[in-house]
């Protein structure tokens, strides 16, 4: 089977897939758009054999089905599951603004580990836990970074990182109130028996504060029909994915990403943020665009790894957050015109920054440049 064309788009349905949102162990969200409304979404990506093999069936329809039912301004909505004969497809709100810690402090701050950073210590402990007292832990974990800018929890070591958790060794910033002090160290209590419960968190006086409460819809006004029929494999209900070769992008989409097109504004702070992605054009035909990132990429001891037109890059060392990994896309945004996206997925932002500088003089020949650029 030939490789898609560069530039191509996967369609599901009657969505039409985009560009990577975010990543995680068991799923990928991409942006979508509905062909039929023009809406913009995001869409949850799960592997149905790995679903099956880590047994988590009936956990993802709990989680979906209560997702259906609440309704809230700060809850993301959930409007439909579907599935093809690999993939299981859950249909978001599409929520712009990038990533979390893109918003607080100075943009430098991640987790290199992933879930493990919020994950509770007898979740971690594998003897059995409560479900229930697991994700108390996790939303403090949540809580603490809203207020605090970084995580309680960040290791690059894994094994210190569980010792960590498991001991609640954090620390609290001096700007944090007695009050959300005393909630917190409440809830991140390693003991789940002695941990503080939902009931007893809303009657807190410090979290009553400004608190709205949720709505939940009715069980009879919300379908589940179809969250069934995604794990029920019947064949009428599974939806057709289908490479297509994109539309080409208007001036408006144009222009939204122009400031991404300048190499210089990887290393410029805008609105005090780092940034931890970079875009640019190339009037080069992808498989030479491709070839460059490779050769650009190695001499730096980095390991590429090619799907279609797609790249990841993996750093070789570990650097002081771990290994530092890059992912890279080929966009067409006309005929004879690339948008070439690269984003750090793991390791230290200013590395990040740092390999990008020298890596970038090795794509100066294939980098379009207009006319009017200095």
């Amino acid at each position: 089977m030939s490789a898609p064309t560069a530039g191509t788009r996967m369609r599901v349905g009657k969505y039409e897939l985009g560009r990577t949102l975010g990543e995680g162990s068991f799923a990928k969200v991409k942006y979508a758009r509905n062909v039929q409304t023009g809406d913009s979404v995001a869409i949850k990506i799960l592997d149905k054999q790995q679903v099956l093999r880590h047994k988590m069936i009936e956990q993802i329809k709990r989680e979906i089905s209560t997702m259906k039912l609440i309704k809230h301004p700060n809850v993301v909505q959930i409007y439909e599951v579907i599935a093809s004969k690999t993939k299981i497809y859950i249909v978001l709100e599409f929520v712009d603004g990038g990533e979390l810690f893109d918003k607080i402090e100075d943009g430098l701050l991640h987790t290199t580990c992933g879930t493990p950073n919020y994950v509770a210590p007898e979740v971690l402990n594998d003897k059995g836990y409560d479900g229930t007292s697991s994700d108390v832990w996790s939303c403090g974990v949540i809580l603490f970074v809203l207020m605090a800018g970084y995580l309680p929890f960040d290791e690059s070591n894994l094994m210190v990182l569980y010792k960590k958790i498991c001991k609640a060794d954090f620390s609290f910033p001096a700007w944090f109130s007695s009050g959300a002090k005393k909630l917190i160290r409440r809830i991140l209590d390693p003991n789940p028996i002695t941990r503080i419960t939902i009931q007893e968190i809303l009657a807190d006086e410090w979290f009553k504060k400004g608190y709205k409460s949720p709505s939940f819809e009715q069980g009879n006004d919300v379908s589940l029909d179809d969250i069934d029929a995604v794990f029920n494999n019947s064949e009428e209900h599974l939806v057709t994915e289908k490479r297509e070769k994109p539309e080409s992008m208007n001036a408006f989409e144009l222009i939204s990403r122009s400031q991404g097109f300048n190499l210089g504004n990887l290393f410029e702070k805008q609105m005090g943020l780092v940034k931890r992605e970079t875009r640019f054009t190339s009037q080069c035909p992808p498989n030479e665009i491709i070839s460059k990132i490779e050769e650009a990429a190695k001499p730096l001891g980095f390991n590429v790894r090619k799907h279609n037109y797609k790249m990841k890059l993996q750093g070789d060392k570990s650097g002081r957050k771990g290994h530092l990994s890059v992912a890279t896309e080929v966009f067409e945004v006309a005929p004879s015109l690339h948008m070439v996206e690269l984003r750090k997925t793991g390791g230290d932002t200013l590395e990040f920054h740092k390999f990008y500088k020298t890596f970038s003089s090795g794509l100066k020949d294939i980098v379009w440049k207009s006319e009017t650029s200095s």
